[in-house]
């Protein structure tokens, strides 16, 4: 269907596509823009969810720069009387992400412990907000004091605030022990990457017992780590000294373990698609 564009998300993937840096590379020429807010102005044959003139929220995953958007109808979603286009537009992509990673692959949990990386952006924003709602302790790691208060009206209960990498050997072990004191002795439960590069190693050394890292970004590049990690967390009394320390997965579905991440994997339509509980929430908890 074709929808008349009153708002479009601009996002870091937008960014990627436009440099061919992202795994999806569209034909030249093209709009960017991966997500819409507007009005329905045409409707193709078998769509009967929407009629003309009705107000939407879609995944278009380029195009959306533009006076008006080709959508698939199925990533098409109400728009409520009384939301404005522009909060609609930025919906999709970040609470889509945020809820597959840690509902469909965090299997987040109250009063878990959550570290985001990366708070004060889009998608980490929005870990904070979910996190909270699903009844987590939620500790936000950025890169300054005023990402810091960003992070803290969303509700990050503890805020740590690192340096910009590249962090020698020492500079990384002081970064995980402060991660490590934010989130307790126990470690972080689940932790949600949206950041990579250098920040990566200290937050993992921070993670619980069989805790869960989501993999969601790499603005500051792919982290390599090293496959022998030490100086985590002991293990529980009822836990065996044998147990892995973490059950590490892809916020896109790949257990790190089974070392075979694809990147094609984070093509986030996609990813939303295998995901029912995000569309759920885009359609009602998101606006209540």
């Amino acid at each position: 269907m074709v929808v008349d564009v009153k708002a479009c998300a601009v996002n870091f993937p937008d960014v990627l596509i436009i440099e061919d840096k992202y795994q999806f590379k569209p034909q030249r020429p093209f709009a960017p823009g991966g997500e819409v807010a507007g009005i329905v102005a045409e409707v193709g044959e078998g769509v009967t969810d929407f009629k003309t003139g009705d107000r939407v929220i879609a995944a278009c995953g380029n195009g959306g720069m533009a006076e008006a958007a080709l959508v698939n109808a199925a990533n098409a979603y109400p728009l409520p009387e009384g939301r404005d286009f522009a909060e609609g537009a930025a919906l999709l992509m970040t609470y889509g992400t945020s809820i597959h990673a840690l509902v469909d692959r965090g299997h987040i949990e109250e009063g878990d412990t959550l570290l985001v990386l990366g708070a004060s952006g889009g998608v980490g924003i929005a870990a904070v907000e979910l996190g909270k709602a699903f009844g987590a302790r939620v500790v936000a790691g950025v890169s300054s004091e005023a990402k810091a208060d960003i992070a803290r009206q969303a509700g990050a209960d503890e805020v740590v605030v690192y340096g910009y990498q590249p962090f020698d050997k020492e500079a990384s072990k002081a970064l995980a022990n402060t991660f490590k004191a934010a989130v307790g002795g126990d470690g972080a439960n689940v932790i949600y990457d949206a950041v990579g590069g250098d920040y990566c190693e200290p937050a993992l050394r921070s993670i619980a017992w069989e805790g869960r890292y989501l993999v969601v970004g790499f603005p500051a590049g792919i982290p390599r780590l090293p496959l022998n990690p030490s100086g985590g967390p002991s293990p529980p009394a009822s836990r065996s000294a044998t147990a892995p320390i973490s059950r590490a997965c892809s916020s896109f579905g790949n257990r790190a373990r089974s070392a075979r991440g694809s990147p094609n994997a984070s093509r986030w339509p996609m990813a939303a698609r295998r995901s029912p509980s995000w569309a759920t929430a885009a359609r009602s908890a998101s606006w209540s």
